[in-house]
This record gives C-alpha cells, structure tokens and sequence, in this order.
C-alpha cells in the first residue's frame, strides 16, 4: 500500500460531505451493489458477517421521512415548523441512504466487541467505496438509530441495532477541511527509541 500514491493522497484529503449538500445524481443499482461488495471487505473475525445493509431509494425515502416525522411529534409535540421539515426530509437529502445493521451478538468464539466493530469498519469502507465510484458520502446516526419505535419502519429486526445511515450522492459544494486532532494529543508511544 505503501507504494500506492493515489490511495495515500486520498487518504490525506478524505472528508465526509454533510448530507445537506448532496444532489443527483447518486449511484444506480449495479454501482450500490458495487459499493456494497467493496465494503463488505472488512475485518470479520470468523467469517460471520454480524451485519447486513437496508438499502433506501426512490420515493420510499419520502415516505420514511413522514413516518418519523409522526414518532418526532410523538416525543416532542412543540416541534418547531423548521425541525418538521429536517425530520421530513432526513432519508431524502441524498439520493441514497445505506443502513449500515449490526447482527452482533453472542457468539462461542467470537466476542460481541469485535462483531461491533466490524460493522462500524463496513460503514466506513461504504463511504470509502462511494468515494472510489466517484460519489460524496456521509457516515450519519441520528436519533432514530437508537429509538427502536423507529426499527418496524426502517426494517431493522428485532436484537438488531443501526451502526449508521450512509448518505450517498454528489455535491456542488467544495469539500471544506475541519480540524483534526493532533497526533501529539491521541498517540502514545510504547518503547523504540527513534
């Protein structure tokens, strides 16, 4: 890898593209299903696959957006008339929106931590691999990841839980750099004397 200089200077310059900003055109079927079988190329121990992928397109992201605009009114009825239209709109900022589900779960020989993992690993190759087929993607929870009022409509099971929701599409917007940790403040050095 070392002497792949377009993945290094990819890497330097990788940013996520708030969804907001994303437009048509987003990938058609054969390239989702591209996107899909790169990013399935994650560490998994045990060969388990402990996720899957829901995959949102068309009108159906209109009508999901309805449909948890209803639980956001349920939770909190003094909805201003701008957070009715964010809940509206939340699955149709971008073209398309992966469900990234964890399956993880007791396992003889494989501990729950790393099944998680795993699928926090396939949400970024998902947005590494709509990156690769030349698309903007962003890596979003939000709150009805973790409201399982939310899972019968999103078609999350039972025992599953959301990793998170890629947003993928393109974009006129510039990409903008944020500021990002320094390496002084998260690496610790363990012996070597270099």
């Amino acid at each position: 890898m070392k002497s792949d200089i377009k993945l290094i200077d990819y890497l330097a310059v990788r940013r996520s593209i708030p969804a907001f900003q994303m437009c048509e055109p987003g990938p058609e079927k054969a390239e989702i299903e591209e996107i899909l079988r790169l990013a399935s190329r994650v560490p998994d121990h045990g060969k388990i696959a402990p996720w899957r992928f829901i995959v949102y397109r068309g009108d159906e992201r209109a009508r999901l957006g309805e449909e948890l605009l209803k639980l956001a009114i349920e939770a909190k009825p003094e909805l201003s008339e701008e957070m009715i239209q964010v809940e509206r709109t939340r699955f149709t900022r971008a073209p398309v929106v992966v469900a990234v589900v964890s399956k993880a779960g007791p396992h003889i020989k494989i501990p729950e931590w790393e099944q998680l993992m795993s699928a926090g690993a396939l949400c970024l190759n998902v947005i590494l691999a709509a990156n690769a087929n030349g698309y903007v993607a962003n890596w979003l929870t939000e709150w009805f990841a973790y409201d399982e009022r939310a899972y019968p409509l999103l078609g999350v099971e039972p025992g599953e839980k959301v990793a998170g929701f890629i947003h993928i599409g393109s974009t006129t917007f510039p990409a903008i750099e944020r500021p990002r940790p320094e390496l002084a403040d998260t690496v610790t050095w363990v012996g070597g004397e270099d």
